[in-house]
């Protein structure tokens, strides 16, 4: 095909078109483009510009294509069938508008770290001072051997605060009153049973006579522990299962001390007194009505007992049984003082009280912390939510129980059905209604 070009390559004449690019003489006449040429050089090898060519006279715009020689347009590359995520064909804008927001980084928050870590450091504290106050408590082979009753449903605690005098010095024995008496007896024997129905609480009388394992005889149940240590709890339990029939699970022991300790560390207790009481050898000294007292207070209180024959200022005419009661009263006042949720709350509290309730306490070494805590549960439930009772007894004296009474009491506790504990057999004092 004519591409205005002869067969030597140099442009036709009349081609106006490409002189700009092969040169159409020097400057003369058909020339279309100013140019400096040198001697001897070839028209297609023209030098451009020189003194006074302007940029517009060396670079025109280009002519217009010949007819018939437009370029086809050029289409964008085609996509996938489906185009890129968001159904936009590729090369195309999307919909008007701002570009989106980069994502913000989330701001960090130093104050609510320091909470966190100090909530983390509280909950370590709560869980770590039981468990180093658990350590310090003493155990007991207080579990006897040989022939016991069989496995029963629910579960059953013998709890036992004991008049020892033992590891109390002679500040502490003037500080609580206690004197020097040899010899250990225990001043209250409570057996708590906890299992389907409602929890039980039970009293014995400390004057109550009971038979001896090995057909050795008979006894007031508070001397039962005057062996002391592990042969006196074993030989307490094994009378104790005797002469009721309920096996006991676990042993808790709670020295004088200790009392007067777990009350001040909760801040002290109220108790209610209905009359004036003065015992001087519980060296107690108080008006009748309700009144907050310290820890020694509360020790002698639980342990005044005045005899029918004693003073008139010392109402407490049916000796052991208002002891029993008076007992009671101080457990159940320290239960629900315990729960004051200062005494978790205050450090200082939470430490003193968990010292105290771990200093004078010993335990039989099947009892771990689960147990122990299932056991002041029924603590303190005696003031609420727990049957109260005291072992019926015959009359006053609460030297002999009413048999026929105790059986219904005791068989209830066997069978795990505290439905059957009536309120002619549940009484405070232990005497029939």
């Amino acid at each position: 095909m004519a591409d205005g070009r002869n067969g030597g390559g140099r442009p036709r004449e009349g081609t106006p078109e490409y002189e700009w690019l092969y040169g159409g003489g020097s400057g003369g006449e058909g020339a279309t483009r100013p140019y400096r040429q040198r001697p001897g050089d070839d028209e297609s090898t023209q030098v451009l510009g020189g003194p006074g060519t302007h940029d517009a006279d060396l670079y025109p715009a280009y002519p217009p294509p010949p007819p018939g020689r437009r370029r086809a347009r050029q289409e964008p590359p085609q996509g996938p069938p489906h185009g890129p995520p968001g159904g936009r064909p590729p090369g195309r804008p999307g919909p008007a508008g701002p570009p989106p927001a980069a994502p913000r980084r989330r701001r960090r928050f130093p104050v609510l770290r320091t909470v966190l870590l100090l909530v983390v450091l509280w909950l370590v504290f709560l869980v770590a001072v039981p468990i180093w106050a658990w350590n310090n408590v003493e155990r007991i082979g207080a579990m006897p051997e040989g022939d016991r009753p069989a496995d029963q449903p629910g579960t059953t605690y013998l709890v036992v605060g004991s008049d020892s005098r033992a590891g109390l010095s002679a500040e502490d024995r003037a500080r609580l009153g206690t004197g020097s008496v040899d010899g250990d007896r225990t001043d209250t024997i409570l057996m708590i049973h906890t299992g389907g129905g409602e929890p039980v609480v039970v009293s014995f009388p400390r004057d109550s006579f009971v038979d001896l394992p090995d057909g050795a005889g008979s006894t007031k149940i508070n001397a039962v522990y005057a062996r002391g240590g592990d042969e006196g709890a074993r030989y307490l339990v094994e009378t104790v299962e005797l002469n009721t029939g309920i096996r006991i699970d676990h042993y808790a022991e709670i020295g004088m001390g200790g009392v007067a300790d777990v009350v001040d560390a909760v801040g002290g207790i109220e108790i209610c007194p209905e009359d004036p009481i003065k015992d001087d050898g519980a060296h107690l000294d108080i008006p009748g009505g309700c009144q907050e007292v310290d820890g020694v207070t509360a020790l002698s209180y639980s342990r005044a007992r005045c005899s029918k024959n004693g003073p008139p200022e010392c109402p407490l005419v049916r000796s052991d049984l208002d002891r029993v009661k008076n007992q009671r009263e101080v457990v159940s006042a320290v239960g629900s003082k315990a729960a004051d949720p200062l005494n978790v709350l205050l450090p200082w509290r939470y430490v003193s009280l968990n010292k105290a309730a771990t200093s004078f306490i010993a335990v039989d070494e099947d009892t771990n912390v689960v147990e122990a805590g299932r056991m002041a549960l029924a603590l303190r439930a005696i003031g609420g939510g727990a049957r109260s009772c005291t072992v019926p007894i015959a009359d006053s004296s609460a030297n002999s129980w009413d048999d026929a009474r105790a059986d219904v009491l005791f068989g209830a506790i066997i069978a795990d059905d505290t439905s059957q504990i009536t309120d002619d057999v549940c009484t405070e004092s232990g005497l029939a209604p």
